[in-house]
């Protein structure tokens, strides 16, 4: 019996996945439950353990290759079956893809899709730089390639030559000084979420000034006593209630657009986006409005803590409703975050910086080193104007100013 094994629904809004790593390669045993592959997404990666015991007879999709969800990665059976499939296969007459191949040149697996497309335009691996795993050749390296040689389609000729000339005024880089670092299949699902992202939604981005006095005083006298339950305060809590306090007065940016109007969610389920060597994952922290500002530190340490080891289940970067950045943590003064797609907006935190301020007390100016910050909020426009933005900043920015411990 032939088992397949194919690309899973990793979250209810992911529709396609990457072959991150294939654990196992053809020919060789695999145990139920061991793990088989390594799949990414824009939200998670996760491995991918082998649901009975026996032999890879065949893998369809090389490493690299994105694939709707449902899409047929590989074969499982017992030793020998795969002589059976093929017998089987070819009494009935069925049209069968050509095989894994390797070449002479690199030693390379060649995924069965990779090498028909090399066969239909008469190609040899060793032509095309690989960006899989070890330098293997994917089905996007042979698709590239054809795009930047010109051609079209087997026995479709090519296109003038001049289709493809650069931009009056725009000059080609010089290769011979240029380094070629191939995307892995994480900031691939990235780039492509970051450009649908900004292509979808007119985005706008408002800034206010906070002074974090109040903010700054109630963590240091804090700290202690959140050590002493084993956990470590850090101002992310703080900005995460914050985009709570924002979102009591501006419901809309809780929000999602759609065809038919605009789904405003009950509950905040905010996304906290935690840095990677490889990028960004934004794991979620579900109804923060009935969350403690410990409980909220022990969520955001265990979630951040199990991203960076990549332990994250795969709902625990779904169905986020809103999302706090904290870019200052590297320096930044503020930045124009990008809108994680399907939410309506992101908050972005500045670096808290001591500076001289004026502030008034008693009818008299005077000047006060406070420690301050920038929050700037990208919204959607389709779904708020100016004004709805102006009233989260400015709940967020009182509820820090004012701040009081529940």
């Amino acid at each position: 019996m032939i088992t397949e094994i194919k690309m899973p629904q990793l979250g209810e809004s992911v529709t396609q996945g990457s072959v991150g790593r294939w654990l196992k390669q053809p020919g060789e045993h695999v145990q139920k439950y061991e793990p088989l592959l390594e799949v990414v997404t824009d939200k998670v990666d996760t491995e991918v353990p082998a649901p009975v015991s026996g032999t890879l007879l065949e893998v369809l999709v090389g490493e690299g290759e994105t694939v709707p969800v449902g899409t047929l990665l590989a074969r499982i059976g017992a030793a020998g079956a795969e002589a059976v499939r093929e017998a089987v296969g070819a009494s009935a007459g069925e049209p069968r893809e050509p095989p894994p191949q390797t070449t002479d040149d690199t030693n390379t697996f060649l995924s069965p899709v990779v090498a028909r497309l090399l066969a239909e335009h008469k190609l040899n691996a060793a032509q095309i730089v690989g960006s899989g795993q070890g330098g293997r050749v994917t089905k996007r390296d042979v698709l590239s390639f054809l795009e930047d040689s010109g051609v079209r389609g087997p026995g479709s000729g090519v296109r003038n030559s001049n289709s493809r000339l650069p931009a009056p005024g725009s000059r080609l880089p010089n290769l011979a000084d240029s380094e070629l670092v191939p995307l892995s299949p994480m900031r691939r699902a990235i780039a492509e979420h970051m450009e649908r992202s900004v292509r979808t939604a007119p985005h706008v981005t408002a800034v206010v000034e906070v002074d974090l006095s109040r903010v700054v005083a109630h963590r240091a006298a804090s700290a202690a006593a959140f050590a002493a339950q084993g956990v470590r305060l850090t101002y992310t809590p703080y900005f995460i209630q914050a985009a709570v306090a924002g979102l009591l007065r501006a419901p809309l940016l809780n929000g999602s657009f759609g065809p038919q109007g605009i789904s405003i969610h009950r509950r905040p389920h905010i996304g906290m986006a935690v840095a990677l060597d490889e990028g960004l994952i934004v794991p979620v922290l579900r109804d923060a409005d009935t969350q403690t500002l410990l409980g909220l530190a022990q969520a955001v340490g265990d979630l951040a803590e199990r991203a960076r080891a990549r332990r994250l289940l795969p709902d625990e970067t779904q169905g986020g409703t809103f999302t706090v950045t904290n870019h200052g943590t590297s320096g930044s003064l503020f930045a124009t975050p990008i809108i994680h797609q399907p939410q309506s907006g992101i908050l972005g935190v500045g670096a808290i910086v001591k500076r001289p301020v004026v502030i008034s007390q008693g009818g008299v100016d005077a000047i006060a080193i406070k420690p301050m910050c920038y929050l700037s909020l990208t919204f959607d426009h389709r779904v708020a104007d100016g004004a709805v933005g102006d009233a989260f900043l400015a709940g967020a920015k009182r509820f820090l100013e004012d701040y009081q411990a529940a």
